[in-house]
């Protein structure tokens, strides 16, 4: 049964979106009862043979900056290739990855194309963080859906509140099977290529550059850090995909550095999945500064190579960390000093804490538990259209 993935982001660019589709695919051909099929712009850096699932590339120019009339433009291109990709697939179920494929392929299926093919969307954003205008999209295009999926219960509640009008799972999403496996050596072999000592302190902060991710707070946690007493080093890791992205990587590298010398400062950009899952085991604790989350990949890494996690209280965060004295505000920076201070300091609480992250992604999050829990779902949907 072949199952067609709507995205509008190339698969291979960082994101949690992306990477767990990626990595669902990968687990559905290993299954062996569904062939997932890939739709997303030109990739990046890989080519459409590298992977173990047929990926098939669309124009697309999305760079958030440009006008609203190129935007216009680029979404009526990408409702095109959505049409005559899905005429030319063919598939038993469509899976729409993203928003903004959501309310492209919705322009097709609320002017009746496709009816017979069941369709589902992971919703990755929160339901309160739409604009007016693509929340009703969203619904007007739900009312004709085999259902969604939520990524945390607390996204779950609010499409409930908001009466979306269609079944709603709940699969957490999972990151590359790269991290599967846990390594205690490659720890000390990390740090020892970057020259970090034994016994000094890591922080760690990783993402694209995004206006969730909220990357200009990160100097101010460094500034407050640093102030606070604590004595540490920062390995930094970002990702940059649009053209006013390396403006915007120079000002949070000279904002960190004004703090604490470029001496102490490790910074990488645009990893490999292999090299961003090396990069964790130099990390103590991560840190996420987002101002808007409905997940946060980045944080079950972190926990995957035992990472201590501190994280902003925002959207799905809270439900991702599971740790109360591990979430602060913008409005309590200072909790946020006082709990990595802590941390820096009592080598004991600083492994608790670590292994109770390690805990919770053995847990939750792992590879084979989100790909049984598509297959489950899949197999539902299309057993219940058999029958009508």
């Amino acid at each position: 049964m072949k199952i067609l993935y709507l995205m509008e982001y190339p698969i291979d660019l960082p994101g949690g979106g992306q990477l767990s589709t990626w990595t669902l695919c990968d687990g559905l051909v290993k299954e062996g009862s569904f062939e997932p099929v890939v739709a997303c712009p030109k990739l990046l850096n890989k080519k459409a043979d590298d992977f173990s699932f047929r990926v098939v590339e669309y124009r697309s120019d999305e760079n958030r900056e440009r006008n609203k009339a190129s935007r216009i433009l680029n979404f009526l291109s990408r409702i095109r290739a959505f049409r005559r990709i899905v005429k030319k697939e063919k598939p038993d179920l469509i899976h729409v990855s993203m928003s903004e494929s959501l309310i492209t392929y919705g322009f097709l299926r609320c002017l009746g194309m496709f009816k017979d093919i069941p369709f589902v969307y992971t919703d990755r954003g929160l339901a309160y963080g739409y604009r007016i205008h693509s929340k009703l999209c969203i619904k007007a295009t739900m009312k004709h859906s085999a259902g969604m999926i939520c990524t945390t219960e607390y996204n779950k509640a609010l499409w409930l509140k908001d009466k979306i009008g269609t079944d709603i799972n709940v699969i957490p999403n999972t990151i590359s099977p790269v991290f599967n496996i846990y390594d205690p050596a490659r720890r000390g072999q990390m740090r020892d290529k970057y020259g970090i000592a034994c016994d000094e302190f890591v922080i760690g902060f990783a993402g694209r550059i995004s206006e969730e991710k909220d990357w200009d707070f990160v100097p101010v946690l460094v500034r407050e850090l640093k102030e606070g007493g604590v004595d540490f080093k920062v390995a930094l890791v970002i990702s940059v995909y649009e053209e006013q992205d390396g403006a915007i990587v120079e000002r949070i590298r000279k904002g960190i550095t004004a703090s604490i010398g470029e001496d102490k400062l490790i910074y990488m950009q645009d990893l490999s999945q292999t090299e961003i899952s090396d990069y964790y085991y130099m990390v103590d604790v991560f840190v996420m500064s987002s101002m808007f989350e409905s997940f946060g990949k980045a944080a079950v890494e972190a926990m995957s190579r035992r990472c201590s996690v501190v994280s902003t209280s925002v959207g799905g965060l809270p439900e991702v960390i599971g740790k109360e004295e591990n979430l602060y505000t913008k409005d309590s920076v200072e909790k946020f000093v006082k709990r990595v201070k802590r941390l820096s300091t009592d080598p004991e609480e600083l492994e608790r804490d670590r292994s109770f992250f390690y805990d919770r992604y053995r847990n939750l999050y792992t590879t084979q538990a989100h790909v049984m829990r598509h297959v489950m779902l899949y197999k539902s949907i299309l057993e219940n259209r058999a029958k009508q």
